[in-house]
């Protein structure tokens, strides 16, 4: 691994893992000195972090963690219950006893995977959020629009942050009861009731990182 590449997987993982606090500065200077980088390959990876929605940059004011209450998040999440649900739909149409496979083993892996990384940690583990994506990206999968899935992996990755931080903003949520009807609905071939739950699913993500 390189340098610039070990500071961008460094600093990912800080801000995943809740290490700074949303609307903190990240400043390229300090970061360089304390991971003993230059200044070049710490705007480097602040630079990715920002193409992954990861970090704003703030003309005049350098970057920053993006706040838990930014539009964004309502946007993200807009856009992906008008995607995924049309998308889930094809999928209950189109998709074959491979797909069907794909899917049972992708709820399976999620829902033996330990939610937090070490007993303790107050955040989503690493592990879990792959666990994660995958069941996500493999509801849809069936569909067999490529554009489709493309546009859902740069969706994923722009709200990551606010998957993390929805489950401290509401505790109650029953994450894995969701993911299990929708794996009943979409292999019961029931595209409404999947469609249905998958746009209420995304929807409330975002819905409790509102501002109030």
């Amino acid at each position: 691994m390189t340098v610039s590449e070990g500071m961008y997987a460094s600093m990912r993982s800080a801000v995943l893992r809740g290490e700074f606090e949303p609307g903190q500065a990240l400043k390229p200077q300090e970061l360089a000195t304390r991971h003993g980088v230059s200044l070049a390959v710490a705007r480097e990876a602040l630079l990715r972090l920002v193409g992954e929605g990861l970090a704003d940059r703030r003309p005049n004011r350098g970057f920053a963690v993006p706040a838990t209450g930014a539009d964004r998040w309502q946007q993200i999440a807009e856009a992906r219950s008008l995607l995924e649900p049309a998308a889930l739909r094809l999928a209950v149409a189109r998709g074959d006893l491979e797909w069907e496979a794909a899917v049972r083993a992708a709820h399976h892996r999620l829902a033996g995977t330990p939610f937090h990384d070490r007993e303790g940690d107050a955040g989503v583990g690493d592990a879990w959020a792959e666990a994660h994506r995958r069941f996500h990206r493999a509801l849809l999968e069936g569909c067999g629009n490529d554009v489709v899935l493309q546009t859902f992996d740069r969706l994923w990755t722009a709200g990551e942050l606010a998957r993390r931080w929805s489950p401290v903003a509401d505790p109650s949520r029953d994450a894995a009861a969701e993911h299990r009807a929708l794996e009943q609905a979409a292999l019961s071939r029931d595209a409404d009731r999947a469609a249905d739950l998958l746009c209420h699913h995304v929807l409330r993500t975002a819905a409790a990182l509102r501002p109030e």
